[in-house]
């Protein structure tokens, strides 16, 4: 059986987060997706989609006061995202569903949200003999429950006119990230290049969409990761 424990939630004093001993640990690509998002008095509420142990909603609970709904398929991950929201007395604000996030029009059916995040799957299936058969593992780094088409059908749904949709992806697959934005009239506004060695080109992008925006595109300068003593100062001058 699989150990619970609980964990410092990186360089964020005030919060706790309950993860696996021996798998599923919260990633960078989450961290900087929370640090990425822009949040105003506005907002009114968030939508993550892919959840997790709820590291987004989580991080995002110290920016707002916003309510933060999330979803997350797996049973054994909501559980942890439960306990870490109860821990840290969180369940006022965010409410997780250990549900299927194509299944949400049985929850949310007129539900618009002003922001959605999702730390997505990262790889096509393509030939399952390359895929993990550790299916926790399987199911959150290969677009087996949900793909980046699906992403963005969600948010052109549930999304406000001018809501934003916030991603974390390979920059690798930019390209489809564009062309579906367009397809789905969440145009992609501003790109963030994600490095993690000085020596090496970056691997990670963040985008924001934004919902019937006009097109235009702005990139920010490549950051190195390395380079910052605390990720919630990389974004804050942009």
């Amino acid at each position: 059986m699989n150990k619970m424990e609980l964990n410092d939630l990186f360089d964020y004093p005030n919060l706790k987060i309950y993860q696996y001993k021996k798998y599923f640990k919260f990633s960078l690509d989450s961290i900087l997706l929370a640090e990425y998002v822009k949040i105003t008095k506005t907002t009114k509420n968030i939508l993550d989609l892919c959840s997790g142990n709820a590291v987004v909603p989580l991080i995002l609970s110290t920016k707002t006061k916003a309510h933060i709904d999330g979803f997350e398929i797996q049973e054994d991950i909501f559980e942890l995202a439960k306990e870490s929201i109860l821990y840290n007395k969180l369940d006022e604000q965010i409410t997780i569903y250990n549900e299927d996030i194509k299944m949400i029009d049985e929850f949310k059916k007129n539900e618009k949200y002003d922001i959605i995040t999702c730390n997505p799957p990262f790889f096509k299936v393509n030939n399952k003999a390359f895929i993990n058969d550790f299916s926790p593992l399987a199911l959150a780094r290969h677009e087996i429950s949900i793909t980046l088409e699906d992403v963005f059908k969600i948010a052109k749904s549930h999304l406000n006119t001018k809501g934003e949709l916030y991603l974390v992806h390979r920059l690798e697959r930019l390209d489809e990230i564009i062309i579906l934005g367009d397809k789905y009239k969440l145009n992609v506004k501003n790109i963030e290049l994600i490095k993690t060695k000085e020596d090496n080109k970056p691997s990670i992008v963040l985008v924001r969409c934004v919902k019937d925006a006009s097109r235009g595109i702005k990139i920010n300068n490549i950051k190195n990761i390395n380079e910052y003593t605390s990720y919630q100062n990389m974004f804050k001058e942009e």
